[in-house]
Order: structure tokens, then C-alpha cells, then sequence
């Protein structure tokens, strides 16, 4: 019996050897959780293509957008774990499997993350039209009136930065808007319907630039140097709120290690190409591509801390 359950083991062993070194053999589907237009739809369509050339095959981005990205995410981790599946999906990753009572998956167990590729500040910002110039202008103005505020969706890391601004922070009475992704949020900002928002810098980056739009405070470590007179959070007299919006890839979790290794190999050497570096500066964007391992604990780590961060600020499903 023993003997037969290790010849099962080996022979598992050498077929899945044997499908990492013919990997990939055929096109890679990338499943996006999220509508055009936001942080994670750009990352998956300037990486993907970077990865394909690298691999030799192409990558076919979709956009399967659903209940803040459960929908892609249980979809892929439930597809067969080949290396031909992968999900792109920001921050709210780590968010959703405590925000909703049943998300639909396990973040450490259902999973590998193959890497997290980048990051972005979460900005405060208003139309250029509303009357605060500030961000205290910004506290003041909720403190005399009830104002709704704009996010790329609920469980989206800007929606909870601006739940732990406005409503833990602030204690205002503030109506949480959410979109179905960066694009559609922004759009509503444009219109002022609301007129404030919260959302990761390259969905609102060229309106800002443009004027339309009002940058008030970023949740960086630093300034940024494409918004380099806008304060952060921590300046402006709230320490330790330093958020960030990330977009990770990931794969089934009994994915074999050759071919997570391949794909974490694939995006390491595609971040360091020097077009695509400067395309995604210009859109606010901080490469953190890691190994495979460093990949998996910060992911552990972020879906800790944001499990706590809403467990706080008490937020839930709109």
C-alpha cells in the first residue's frame, strides 16, 4: 500500500514536472476584476503583453467585473491550476474576505499570489468647482452639512481610507457612493454627483493635471512627484495613515511551483523594461514586484491589516 501511494506521489511528481517545462504552450487568460479605466485594468493591459513577449505566448485580458472582484476571483479559484488562468485584482483582494459575509473565497488558501506588481497612494480629492481648497476646508465643509463622497467601489482601499478620514477620524455624517471601478468614479466626480472622492492616483491623475479635478491630501510615505504641492495625510496631522492601492496577480493555489515561479520570473524581468517603467511613473505608479515568497507574506500581512481596518471603521456592503 505504501509502496503503490509513493509511485502515486512520483508519478504526480513527473507530470507536473513535465507540464512546467512545456508551459506555456498555449495562450494565458487574465481575468480582471475590475471595469476599464482603473489601476488594475491599466496594469494587467501594459503587463500582460510584457509578460506574453516574455513567455512566448500571448496573454488575452478580460474584464469580468462583479460584487468588488469576487466574481474573478472565484472563478479563477475554481479553474483548473495550469498556469492558463491568472486573476488581476487590486488591494480588495485582501479586503472583501472580511467586509461580506461569504466573498466566496479564502485569500491565503484558494490562491498564490504570483506578484504584487504595483502601488498607488489612495488621493482625497473634490471638483474643481467645490469650494474647499483644502483639506481642513474639505472637514469643515462635512462638519456643517451631510455630503456624500465617491469610491471605486466598497471594499476598494480608498473607500476605506476616506471611512477612516470621514467617519472615524472626522466623526461626519457622510454618504458612501460606490462605483463600479475607477472609471465610472471619476466620471461621477467630473459631474459632481458626488462632488468628493476618494480613489488611487491613475484613475483621476490626467483630470487633476487637467484642472478638473482637485487633489487634497495623498496616503503616501511621501509626496508624489507627479503631485509634488499636494500634503500627505501624515503632514496634515494624521499619522499612520498610509494606505496604498495595489494590483497583484494571481493563480489557483495547487498551481505547481515551476510554473508560479515562471510567471513571478516573467513579471520580475517585464517591470524592468525601461518603456514600461516610465509609463507607469507617469501614471503614479510604484513598481513592488517581489519574488515568490516575499510575494506570499505580504499578501498574509495585508489581508490581516485590512481585515482590521474594517472591523474599526465598521464599514459594510452598500
Amino acid at each position: 500500500m505504501l509502496r503503490k501511494a509513493l509511485a502515486a506521489l512520483a508519478a504526480l511528481a513527473a507530470s507536473s514536472l513535465a507540464a512546467a517545462q512545456g508551459y506555456p504552450n498555449k495562450p494565458i487568460h487574465l481575468l480582471v476584476a475590475f471595469p476599464p479605466g482603473g489601476p488594475v485594468d491599466i496594469i494587467a493591459r501594459l503587463v500582460g503583453p510584457k509578460i506574453g513577449e516574455i513567455l512566448g505566448q500571448p496573454v488575452v485580458v478580460e474584464n469580468k467585473v462583479g460584487a468588488s472582484g469576487n466574481i474573478a476571483t472565484q472563478e479563477v479559484a475554481k479553474s483548473s491550476p495550469d498556469g492558463y488562468t491568472m486573476l488581476a485584482h487590486s488591494s480588495a483582494y485582501a479586503v472583501n474576505p472580511t467586509l461580506f459575509s461569504n466573498a466566496g473565497y479564502d485569500p491565503v488558501k484558494d490562491l498564490l499570489p504570483v506578484a504584487v506588481v504595483a502601488q498607488q497612494a489612495n488621493i482625497v480629492l473634490v471638483n474643481a468647482s467645490f469650494p474647499a481648497k483644502t483639506l481642513e476646508e474639505l472637514r469643515q465643509a462635512m462638519q456643517n452639512g451631510k455630503l456624500a463622497f465617491a469610491s471605486p467601489g466598497t471594499g476598494t482601499t480608498p473607500h476605506l481610507t476616506a471611512e477612516n478620514l470621514f467617519h472615524v477620524k472626522w466623526k461626519a455624517d457622510a454618504t458612501h457612493v460606490p462605483f463600479k471601478g475607477a472609471g465610472p468614479a471619476v466620471a461621477g466626480l467630473l459631474s459632481s454627483q458626488p462632488p468628493i472622492g476618494c480613489m488611487a492616483g491613475s484613475g483621476p491623475m490626467a483630470n487633476i493635471k487637467a484642472g478638473k479635478l482637485r487633489a487634497l491630501a495623498v496616503s503616501s510615505a511621501q509626496r508624489l512627484p507627479q503631485l509634488p504641492d499636494v500634503p500627505t495625510l501624515d503632514e496634515l496631522g494624521y499619522p499612520g495613515m498610509r494606505d496604498y492601492t495595489w494590483v497583484g496577480l494571481f493563480v489557483p493555489a495547487a498551481t505547481p511551483h515551476d510554473i508560479a515561479q515562471k510567471l513571478n520570473d516573467a513579471v520580475l524581468k517585464a517591470v524592468q523594461s525601461e518603456d514600461l517603467k516610465k509609463r507607469l511613473d507617469a501614471l503614479a505608479f510604484e513598481v513592488t514586484a517581489a519574488p515568490l515568497d516575499a510575494t506570499r507574506a505580504y499578501v498574509a500581512g495585508e489581508v490581516a491589516k485590512w481585515g482590521q481596518v474594517v472591523r474599526e471603521t465598521g464599514a459594510k456592503v452598500d
